[in-house]
C-alpha cells in the first residue's frame, strides 16, 4: 500500500512527485564525499537520478573521483531501468568502504559514479551533510530539500 505523502515545505521536492521509471538529470550543486579525513569527491558536474519514493541518488563523473580511492569489487546487481550495476571498494586516508559505491557501464550513467553516504564519513550537497536512505540496499541521500516518506526501512519494500 502506497503511503500519504508528507507536504513539502518551502523550497522542497516531495519524492512521491518523482517518476518511474526515473529520470537522469544534470546537477550544478556542490557534491562532496569524504572518507578517511579525504574529500574522495568535489565536484559540480554531477548527475542526480530521481525515482517514485527514493531520495535522489547524485553520481559524480569518475573523473572528478581522486585517482586510487575505488577498487573493483566482486558485488554486482541489476536494475530493471537501469541495468548491470559494478560495485567498488572505496579508500580514504587509512579506511576502506567495503562495495561502498557503484557504477553503470552502460547509458546515461556511464562514466559516473555514486557512494552509499552510510559507508563513508560523510556526504555533502552544497554545504548540508546528507542522510543516508535507510535499508542498506538504496543509495538516496536525503536532505532537507526533499520530503518523503522514503523506501528502504523494513515495511517499505512495497513503495
Amino acid at each position: 500500500m502506497r503511503p500519504v505523502p508528507d507536504n513539502p515545505g518551502p523550497g522542497q521536492e516531495s519524492v512521491w512527485d518523482y517518476p518511474r521509471p526515473p529520470r537522469i538529470e544534470p546537477c550544478s550543486r556542490r557534491i562532496r564525499v569524504v572518507l578517511g579525513g579525504v574529500t574522495l569527491v568535489d565536484t559540480t558536474r554531477s548527475l542526480r537520478v530521481l525515482e517514485t519514493s527514493h531520495p535522489p541518488v547524485y553520481y559524480a563523473p569518475v573523473a572528478d573521483v581522486v585517482a586510487g580511492a575505488l577498487s573493483p569489487a566482486a558485488r554486482s546487481t541489476f536494475c530493471e531501468f537501469k541495468g548491470s550495476a559494478r560495485y567498488f571498494d572505496v579508500r580514504g586516508g587509512a579506511l576502506v568502504a567495503k562495495d561502498g559505491a557503484w557504477t553503470y557501464d552502460e547509458g546515461q550513467l556511464a562514466g559516473y559514479v555514486a557512494f552509499y553516504a552510510g559507508k563513508v564519513d560523510a556526504c555533502f550537497v552544497d554545504d548540508e551533510r546528507v542522510t543516508p536512505q535507510e535499508g542498506g540496499f538504496y543509495g538516496g541521500w536525503i536532505t532537507s530539500h526533499v520530503a518523503g516518506p522514503f523506501k528502504g526501512p523494513p515495511g517499505t519494500s512495497r513503495y
